[in-house]
């Protein structure tokens, strides 16, 4: 048969065995420069940012949560010395402390901003960074007005697949980036009976802004035109949020989309495919934690062996670049004015969602409620 007969289907491109490209994709670690640490909210995801640095033996100098026994228990768990405080206004003036991890709820901790801002504190906010765009680029000119290194807690940066892609990009080993895959078959219904319950877009908000953060790193500035997403409920489901969404986004050269289904009880799987006009990379696994790498280009196709996994090592990342921009005076990769991007394209999608709408991600006014 023909090529021109075969319409592509069975055309792979060389199948040669080539050798992989070298990315340092492992999270940063500073030379010397080791602060005073606070983290502030001891509850479940805290585990794994003091995993991340305990094993990186970076020094936790107070753990705060208004529940003292939450606080109590990490202390006994990781064996630290660390002071425990209930009230986090104790530490806006403690000069023993020179980095904040902000491990609490965006409404709580929009209030917290300023006053470790005002303090000299570096900060480390979790994700998602804030709830209006607006008020994030306040947060930002303060931050920037003061001194003050600022990043967001965007772990999955630093999850090695998505490093590792990412390496690839900023080499220029894929060229332009044609389209972007990302297809996510898990199950959170854990979240029934949870405060999780009452967020309606659960799935693109609380748990998807890990994936809009990466088309954002993945398309390196490109700017987004459009935005379009849609929320459904699975048939069996009975938890309050929809747990099925899906997003596209168009821009100048190509397309990126996201697929979301929550409801996955059997069979669950991660995928991401890039393509490039010099290359492919994708990733594949059961869950977010194992992935399997390859990048494919004219001369054959490579599969990396990659250490580590995203938890804990997301969270290494995380803070590692931040304390490496502290210790080098520049801005972290993961710093917060970048970040709002991520969070336009998130914000854009829920109001596509409702509307049922493409969006700009750059007009005005968007936030989690408009």
């Amino acid at each position: 048969m023909e090529e021109k007969d075969r319409y592509g289907i069975g055309k792979t491109g060389s199948t040669a065995k080539i050798k992989a490209p070298l990315i340092d994709y492992l999270p940063p670690k500073p030379r010397s420069y080791n602060p005073s640490l606070a983290l502030i909210g001891c509850g479940g995801i805290s585990e794994q940012h003091l995993i991340a640095y305990t094993k990186a033996g970076w020094n936790i100098s107070v753990l705060c949560d208004v529940n003292r026994e939450k606080a109590e228990e990490a202390k006994k768990r990781f064996n630290l010395s660390s002071r425990i405080e209930e009230d986090w206004e104790n530490l806006i003036n403690d000069d023993e402390i020179d980095v904040v991890d902000l491990a609490v709820h965006p409404k709580v901790r929009d209030r917290m901003f300023e006053p470790f801002i005002s303090s000299k504190k570096h900060i480390l906010s979790q994700k998602p960074f804030v709830t209006d765009i607006a008020r994030g680029q306040e947060i930002v000119a303060k931050a920037a007005s003061a001194g003050i290194k600022l990043g967001v807690n965007q772990n999955g940066r630093w999850s090695p697949h998505y490093s590792y892609i990412r390496g690839l990009i900023d080499s220029g080993a894929l060229g332009d980036v044609q389209a972007i895959r990302h297809s996510i078959s898990w199950d959170h219904s854990w979240t029934k009976g949870t405060p999780f319950e009452d967020i309606h877009y659960l799935i693109l908000f609380d748990f998807g802004i890990h994936w809009f953060d990466m088309v954002n790193c993945f398309l390196k500035g490109q700017k987004v035109k459009s935005v379009f997403a849609k929320a459904s409920y699975a048939a069996g489901q009975d938890e309050r949020p929809p747990l099925l969404s899906s997003v596209i986004f168009d821009y100048e050269g190509g397309q990126a989309s996201i697929d979301f289904n929550a409801f996955t009880r059997f069979g669950q799987e991660d995928r991401t495919l890039v393509v490039g006009t010099k290359g492919t990379a994708q990733s594949f696994g059961p869950d977010l934690l194992s992935q399997k790498v390859t990048f494919s280009c004219a001369s054959g196709r490579a599969v990396p062996e990659l250490e580590g996994s995203w938890f804990p090592d997301g969270f290494a990342g995380a803070m590692g670049e931040l304390l490496c921009a502290i210790e080098e005076d520049r801005q972290p990769l993961n710093n917060a004015a970048e970040n709002l991007l991520s969070l336009r394209y998130c914000f854009a999608a829920l109001k596509s969602a409702r509307t049922g709408r493409p969006v700009d991600p750059f007009e005005s006014g968007l936030s989690l409620v408009k």
